[in-house]
């Protein structure tokens, strides 16, 4: 059985949306504008792309990510690991042919399917709806989150609001750092 993990940037008040600079957000960029860089933070990007046999997204992240990552010379290991787009949307013929193998996978059934299948790590980058749909559903293993000391206010969450049974998460990993990121790496109970 494959892991599937949700890695993400994300405010303390639960904001996922824009982090990098992408459109539409009033405080886009909100990840490296007002926060001082501090490397060590990061690491564990690093060590996502290295773990990762798969890459999955949303259509919408996908949409952002195909005509940019694949040109990028600090992704390599992501440009060449399959990737799957959870879209009931997106036709074929609209995937790029420069980004390695592209499966559409059309439901959470197809998730938990490829969940079921051999093979190491599935990592879920962007992409707030199908996180929000994947918890829900009790489909994600495990959460890669960088936390940020910043209020946002308004914007996609990462989690949803929806009315359901605990949860309990076990913490594998904490760390913080000197500009105020905390790492939070949390396995699921089962």
């Amino acid at each position: 059985m494959r892991t599937l993990i949700a890695t993400a940037f994300v405010s303390l008040d639960g904001v996922v949306e824009a982090p990098g600079g992408e459109p539409g957000h009033r405080s886009s960029g909100w990840t490296f504008k007002d926060i001082e860089f501090d490397e060590a933070a990061y690491e564990i990007k690093g060590r996502e792309q290295d773990e990762a046999a798969a890459m999955m997204m949303g259509r919408v992240s996908y949409e952002a990510f195909a005509p940019v990552w694949p040109t990028l010379d600090y992704f390599p290991r992501y440009n060449v690991i399959p990737k799957y787009v959870v879209s009931s949307t997106l036709k074929e013929d609209q995937l790029v042919d420069n980004w390695g193998d592209i499966t559409i996978l059309r439901s959470l059934d197809d998730v938990a399917a490829l969940k079921e299948t051999e093979g190491g790590p599935i990592s879920i980058h962007g992409s707030a709806t199908l996180n929000r749909n994947l918890s829900d559903a009790g489909l994600i293993d495990r959460y890669h989150l960088l936390v940020f000391p910043v209020l946002l206010g308004a914007g996609k969450r990462l989690f949803s609001e929806t009315d359901k049974d605990k949860q309990l998460l076990k913490v594998v990993e904490s760390e913080s750092y000197s500009n105020g990121i905390q790492k939070l790496v949390y396995d699921v109970v089962r």
